[in-house]
């Protein structure tokens, strides 16, 4: 009996170690949010390689934010440990953490906050009675599209995803979409698009998925069309997924939806082409031309592949754009997107002015 319970204590402070090991983590991780220069992780992160593009990237943002005059003067990070996987032994241990972090921003007179939620996998082993964090990767899930922009390729990852959907989730109910049942017609001259429902809905759903809808592993699109539609933007509802833009809901015993609702290269595609009617958008040449409400769609290596989506919610000090997404979950984020490891040096924007009537 003696054996087996002082083996458990042993396990106890080992598990206890790895736990103070991801905390300590936590707490210098959140300091380099506040300075913008790497904290002394040396004696707990073993990873050259991360340090390296870890540092880079605070390199990157000091200097963005010298040019822009911003001064953090806050940093708040917490937390949430979302799988854990040990040895037996405990010797190695895999975390998933979510880092979720809020920053108070002090900008030319004006102070807000921005947030966003990352992921990272994090891999420790037990180094005498300390443990190292032997290895670190950042989950770039805005680098990681679901489906690609070749949809008649895809088709079977839709038909699992959708299978997956019906199985899985509430049954949503279809909306009803005006072009398709014309008796509901109103008659009216135009539709006008509600900036402030959009940014609105956007700041109430940035962080969490609205159950009425379908959630997707990678759903920043999703999230900004449902935005859009919020904001009165009309659908275009056609019944082929490769055309128009709208989501149908829970019919005939499957999710339905368009690639331009759910697919960050569809609705650049859907959004850059000209529509006599329902949501249509103006493309233009920078991000200080944007209002709220208007959409940036991201091509992370310049290869005319668009991956990842954004929608206006706020402004800087400066008028320049503060951003909301979902797949990483983030509010009033710096349009530009270089504190985010999907960023490259040949990074290009799609800037689309939503029309303000439709």
């Amino acid at each position: 009996m003696l054996a087996q319970g002082s083996g458990g204590l042993q396990e106890s402070a080992k598990s206890e170690g790895w736990k103070s090991a991801v905390h300590r983590y936590v707490k210098l991780y959140n300091q380099a949010e506040i300075d913008r220069f790497p904290a002394p992780f040396g004696d707990i992160v073993a990873d050259g390689d991360h340090l390296y593009r870890f540092g880079q990237r605070l390199a990157r943002l000091r200097e963005q934010e010298l040019l822009r005059g911003i001064l953090p003067s806050r940093s708040e990070t917490s937390a949430e440990l979302l799988r854990i996987s040990e040895s037996g032994t405990l010797s190695e241990v895999s975390v998933l953490i979510e880092l979720r972090v809020r920053r108070t921003i002090e900008h030319q007179g004006r102070t807000y906050s921005e947030e966003r939620f990352d992921r990272e996998r994090l891999w420790l082993a037990a180094d005498g009675g300390e443990y190292v964090i032997s290895r670190i990767e950042p989950i770039v899930s805005e680098r990681r599209p679901r489906f690609s922009s070749s949809h008649s390729s895809h088709a079977g990852e839709f038909a699992d995803e959708l299978a997956l959907a019906a199985e899985n989730k509430p049954q949503s109910i279809p909306y009803i979409n005006y072009d398709v049942l014309p008796f509901f017609k109103h008659g009216r001259a135009g539709i006008r698009y509600r900036r402030d429902l959009a940014a609105a809905y956007a700041d109430r759903w940035w962080n969490e998925a609205n159950p009425a809808y379908e959630n997707f592993e990678v759903n920043c699109t999703n999230y900004i069309s449902q935005c859009l539609f919020a904001g009165s933007a009309p659908m275009n509802y056609t019944g082929k997924r490769a055309s128009g833009w709208w989501y149908r809901g829970f019919s005939g015993g499957r999710e339905n939806w368009s690639y331009s609702w759910a697919v960050a290269n569809a609705l650049q595609l859907y959004l850059s082409a000209s529509h006599n009617s329902s949501l249509r958008a103006t493309v233009v040449d920078s991000a200080d031309q944007l209002a709220l409400g208007d959409v940036i769609i991201y091509d992370w290596g310049g290869d005319n592949r668009y991956q990842h989506s954004t929608i206006v919610t706020a402004f800087d000090a400066a008028g320049m754009p503060l951003v909301n997404a979902n797949t990483v979950p983030s509010r009033h984020r710096y349009w530009d997107y270089q504190d985010s490891y999907a960023w490259t040096e040949n990074t290009r924007y799609r800037f689309f002015h939503i029309a303000d009537e439709f």
